[in-house]
């Protein structure tokens, strides 16, 4: 599914009108920065599994990487699209927001855990996994609400021996989470902490586009349906089925686990509910110094993203 070049059209007398213009202008491929995790898998069915062929299979160039680096590639031009921490909203200018589409939790979420030799209220030093924004963030906002202040926090790599050598505790996101064996430890769901102080979804991560690269789209790439129906084809139950099976070794849990985990813990749609909890997210965040104020979430208008 990747791609290389760009579509050539010629150009036309400056005096052409507008619309023309903007047809005849150089198309670049956008640039799409995504997360090698299992929460991200359905997400991408179609973009790993040919179901653009007939709807922008030849638009986009896709590369993986850590949550905090899709944001990092937002932030420094080098991707268009990118699923970004909701934490890098409050701190990337000039972002689009592809609607409906997120990874988000309503219930625990299981992939985002503080891990602690000791009991959470006799925690008082936390190693933060590098890799998220928006978990850290959350992670200050429940110590300052609800656990407690006073704590000292420390970034680093997501390896929970290490972060315990010398740390009380740990916060983990992602897969690395997924993996911990909770009979060890005691150990935070910072999904459900979050949900049972708040009453509200949490949301982790959404799709995020460069107001300045809509321009270089196609005209005929209706973007919000291509992500929409990406999602929604990869939970279908055939298509769960063969992430289970790919990811299940490679997490080393039960395919039961993968599919339970996509389905039941994994919330895929910002709804009403989910961007209330955003927003209040967002609230808390500038309250206590974790993120500058956020914009209003402002949304990628297909009609818009296409007009000539």
């Amino acid at each position: 599914m990747r791609h290389n070049g760009f579509v050539n059209i010629v150009e036309r007398p400056e005096k052409e009108p507008k619309t023309r213009r903007r047809l005849n202008k150089v198309m670049t491929r956008l640039r799409i920065s995504a997360i090698s995790y299992l929460n991200t898998a359905p997400l991408m069915w179609d973009f790993e599994h040919g179901g653009l062929e007939h709807n922008g299979s030849r638009e986009f160039d896709i590369s993986y990487t850590l949550p905090s680096g899709c944001a990092r590639s937002l932030a420094e031009g080098t991707a268009d699209i990118g699923i970004i921490p909701a934490a890098a909203y409050a701190e990337i200018p000039g972002l689009q927001i592809l609607p409906d589409v997120a990874i988000a939790s309503r219930r625990p979420v299981r992939s985002i855990l503080l891990v602690s030799k000791v009991p959470i209220e006799d925690v008082r030093t936390v190693a933060l996994d590098t890799s998220s924004l928006t978990s850290v963030a959350l992670t200050k906002i429940l110590f300052a609400k609800w656990l407690g202040g006073g704590r000292t926090f420390s970034s680093m790599e997501p390896e929970i021996d290490k972060m315990l050598a010398g740390h009380d505790a740990g916060l983990l996101i992602g897969d690395p989470a997924l993996k911990i064996d909770r009979n060890r430890y005691h150990t935070l769901d910072l999904a459900e902490e979050w949900i049972r102080h708040t009453g509200k979804p949490f949301v982790f991560a959404f799709w995020a586009v460069r107001s300045d690269a809509l321009s270089d789209a196609a005209p005929s790439l209706d973007l919000p349906a291509v992500f929409q129906n990406s999602r929604d084809h990869g939970l279908q139950a055939s298509s769960l089925n063969q992430i289970a099976r790919e990811w299940a070794p490679r997490l080393e849990i039960s395919e039961a686990d993968v599919k339970n985990y996509l389905t039941q813990n994994i919330h895929y749609k910002l709804d009403a509910g989910c961007l209330e909890g955003l927003q209040l997210f967002y609230r808390y965040a500038a309250e206590i110094g974790a993120l500058p104020g956020a914009p209003e979430p402002q949304f990628v208008d297909a009609t818009k993203a296409v007009a000539l």
